[in-house]
């Protein structure tokens, strides 16, 4: 029986190489000369640290614009708040990862309303869609692709 699997994953690689090239821009910089500004990635979260909340806000364009290159939504990163601690200033940027339950009902609600011939399944952080036929599989990713669900979606583990 044909099926696919639907995740939510980064390419952890790839957010280093966008890191390091953000971190090289901020030191080449000149309006950054002589700051401590820089990015750090700490397990799911990418900390930056400069000394003013001005610097913050115009360090957060240049990391965009390098995770943009490399080939990673944007929609899997996650703002938090700037704490100013007087010296230095920092933020946390959270990457999203995996699909959550409430997320993975209603991606599995989608499919359900739209009355298509396959069953989803969630099995932990992903989903498994399977079905008889390989056009009603291809249907439901163009589905999922059509609609905003608030986060980046991979379809990945086709098999016939």
């Amino acid at each position: 029986m044909p099926s696919f699997d639907i995740v939510s994953e980064l390419d952890s690689h790839e957010v280093s190489n966008a890191i390091d090239q953000a971190n090289k821009e901020v030191t080449t910089r000149f309006d950054f000369k002589g700051s401590n500004a820089s990015f750090e990635k700490q397990d799911d979260n990418i900390i930056m640290k400069a000394e003013s909340t001005f610097q913050l806000q115009q360090m957060l364009p240049i990391l965009y614009a390098k995770m943009g290159k490399r080939g990673i939504d944007l929609a899997s990163l996650e703002s938090g708040k700037i704490q100013d601690t007087g010296k230095t200033a920092q933020q946390s940027i959270a990457l999203k990862q995996g699909i959550e339950s409430d997320m993975a009902k209603k991606i599995v609600k989608l499919i359900k309303d739209k009355k298509m011939k396959v069953q989803a399944a969630i099995n932990g952080d992903k989903l498994r869609v399977t079905g008889k036929k390989r056009d009603d599989l291809q249907e439901v990713i163009q589905m999922l692709r059509s609609e905003d669900v608030g986060q980046p979606l991979q379809f990945n583990n086709f098999r016939d």
